[in-house]
């Protein structure tokens, strides 16, 4: 096979061809969810979103015979290596028909790119970071992902592995039912925790614009000092949380985000949000005002909710925060008339938080996602 590399342009024409590239490798697949081009363009445009400040990135396709049969990004994220100190560059937005030889050529573009920007790994997928969808899905193909999670064929793994590239770190995603998490024993426990450390639970606030800025601010300062210790950690800049912040209010629903309260003081956070994909999965090309249409719809028909995050501050764990935290989410998830849930991503080597859903909830992984590096 012929492949042409081409290094494309940051202008609006050259992304876009980029974005629409992806719908070529999921025809006919009955899980893929098309994204939102209006959402695309957003991420990838290096003059709206603040990941940009501090964080480059190159755009190539590769086509055969004037076809586009694959794509990659190549991204450097300075605030990673500052925070690591390390020379970590990335790969991400990956595409590629079942071919090594078009796979080798990405990623040999990919590799050069990042080297002469003094990068001495390359890992990934990220898009662009892992603030963002991250991870290639390795196991737990049947069914669609859920929102912000990422999705891809199965012949990825093959394509990465022979390569060359090694697992770097693996993410897990659990399934988890209200009956479980909301049983009476857990009841029980949660209700004792609220009266003995005087737990109060308020809703994040979504309309009142000094509110919402208030509670962002919140909700900065618990994920910054909660996952300060995680493995690839990076904190976010006031622009990029304000940034994220603006697109899930769109999609939040108030009963599901909330603030958790220590006898006044401010202890954690909770972030569930209900899986839109359920509703965009009908929007094939991905266009604004049909996904919007989609979303009014069929929203009633949504049956899972995504735990995005559930953050407590390192003074108030080891109380049982936790157990009121997802007995809150379980509660208010069900009073909306949500019954189960996906707690996503954990990584494999946060042995506290997968003990908690694996031995104390009896839940399991159902899907899980890999990153991986190679040296460059």
């Amino acid at each position: 096979m012929s492949v042409r590399i081409i290094e494309l342009s940051d202008s609006a024409s050259d992304t876009l061809k980029f974005i629409k590239a992806q719908w070529l490798f999921y025809k006919n697949d009955p899980y893929f969810v098309p994204p939102l081009l209006m959402d695309r363009k957003k991420i990838l445009n290096k003059k709206k979103n603040p990941f940009f400040k501090h964080s480059d990135m190159q755009l190539f396709l590769a086509e055969n015979d004037g076809k586009i049969v694959g794509r990659i990004a190549a991204i450097t994220n300075d605030n990673h290596n500052i925070t690591h100190n390390d020379k970590v560059g990335f790969f991400g937005f990956f595409e590629c028909i079942d071919n090594q030889e078009v796979a080798n050529a990405l990623f040999d573009s990919a590799k050069k790119w990042l080297i002469s920007k003094n990068m001495n790994v390359m890992r990934g997928p990220v898009n662009p970071s892992l603030n963002d969808e991250c991870g290639l899905l390795v196991d737990g193909f049947n069914d669609s992902p859920l929102i912000l999670m990422t999705y891809n064929p199965q012949y990825y793994m093959k394509l990465i592995d022979n390569y060359g590239f090694f697992k770097a770190m693996d993410l897990y995603a659990y399934i988890l039912y209200n009956e479980k998490y909301m049983s009476e024993k857990m009841q029980r426990l949660q209700g004792i925790v609220r009266e003995r450390y005087g737990i109060t639970i308020r809703n994040f606030e979504l309309k009142d614009k000094e509110g919402f800025k208030r509670d962002v601010e919140t909700l900065k300062t618990i994920y910054n000092a909660a996952w300060e210790k995680n493995w690839g950690f990076v904190k976010f800049t006031d622009e990029e949380i304000d940034f994220m912040a603006e697109d899930l209010k769109q999609v939040a629903d108030p009963t599901l985000a909330f603030i958790v309260e220590v006898k006044g003081k401010v202890a954690g956070f909770g972030l569930t949000i209900p899986n839109i994909n359920e509703c965009l999965i009908y929007n094939k090309k991905g266009r604004l005002i049909p996904g919007i249409w989609h979303l009014l719809t069929k929203k009633k028909k949504m049956t899972i909710a995504r735990i995005i995050a559930l953050g407590i501050l390192p003074e108030f764990r080891n109380i049982g925060l936790d157990a009121v935290m997802y007995y809150e989410t379980g509660k208010r998830a069900a009073d909306i008339g949500i019954y189960k849930g996906e707690a996503s991503w954990i990584l494999e080597n946060n042995e506290m938080m997968n003990r908690a859903l694996t031995v104390t909830m009896l839940n399991k992984v159902y899907k899980t996602y890999r990153l991986y590096d190679i040296g460059l």
